[in-house]
């Protein structure tokens, strides 16, 4: 009987939030297709640089523009990249580009999207 009672109330639990959950998902989506900015794990490609080890892309999100530094990537001026952030520094200074960048994401992944 326990256990009877223990699973309705989950069954009544998760009902209860799914519909939550599934209009976020598409209230995300409909932002992306109205042409307003990117979600910010996003970005479009403006310029490319590649070192030993990685690539650091220039990223356009609405009015923002950032630089991320990614495993080395294969990516093109253009793209449409997604980006899994791992941490960010202010003052980075690339001592292979002998650059300093206001500020850096480092990401653990990248994906193009088509």
């Amino acid at each position: 009987m326990r256990f009877s009672v223990l699973t309705v109330l989950l069954c009544i639990g998760c009902l209860l939030f799914y519909p939550f959950n599934a209009s976020a998902l598409h209230h995300e989506e409909t932002q992306a297709a109205a042409g307003s900015a990117l979600p910010n794990d996003e970005g479009i490609v403006l310029e490319v640089l590649d070192t030993t080890g990685y690539t650091y892309m220039e990223l356009e999100n609405g009015d923002r523009r950032f630089w991320i530094a990614a495993p080395t990537t294969e990516v093109k001026k253009g793209d449409h990249i997604r980006f899994v952030q791992s941490m960010s520094m202010e003052n980075f200074t690339s001592k292979t580009l002998n650059r300093t960048f206001r500020r850096v994401i480092f990401v653990s992944s990248t994906m193009v999207k088509k």
